[in-house]
């Protein structure tokens, strides 16, 4: 088990202090949650695309990084887009796609 951070373990020391206490939505924030879910999630349309072997297996290690399927990696960027909520944040992974060809020596 990893260790706790000092938040976490605050959270933790509450929780078995009985400090913590489980709250529910009113009906009308859980019908409206259910609204955004079903209308986010909903997907009844097919696309295609062509990519780059390079641009895909950047997409599938990246997915692998967040484990979740590269499908849903893609819809979801895509939905973060459209809506403007898409921000770029620097991955640890070595890009495929911006690697430089290795030039051959001739000896």
């Amino acid at each position: 088990m990893k260790k706790l951070d000092t938040f976490e373990k605050e959270i933790l020391d509450a929780y078995e202090k009985g400090e913590l206490k489980s709250t529910f939505p009113s009906k009308t924030k859980l019908a409206k949650f259910k609204a955004a879910a079903t209308a986010t999630f909903l997907k009844e349309k097919r696309v295609n695309i062509r990519l780059s072997t390079p641009d895909l297996m950047d997409i599938q290690a990246r997915a692998l990084e967040e484990g979740m399927p590269y499908q849903t990696l893609i819809a979801s960027v895509l939905h973060k887009f459209v809506s403007g909520r898409l921000v770029e944040s620097a991955s640890s992974l070595t890009r495929h796609s911006t690697r430089t060809p290795q030039k051959r020596g001739d000896g």
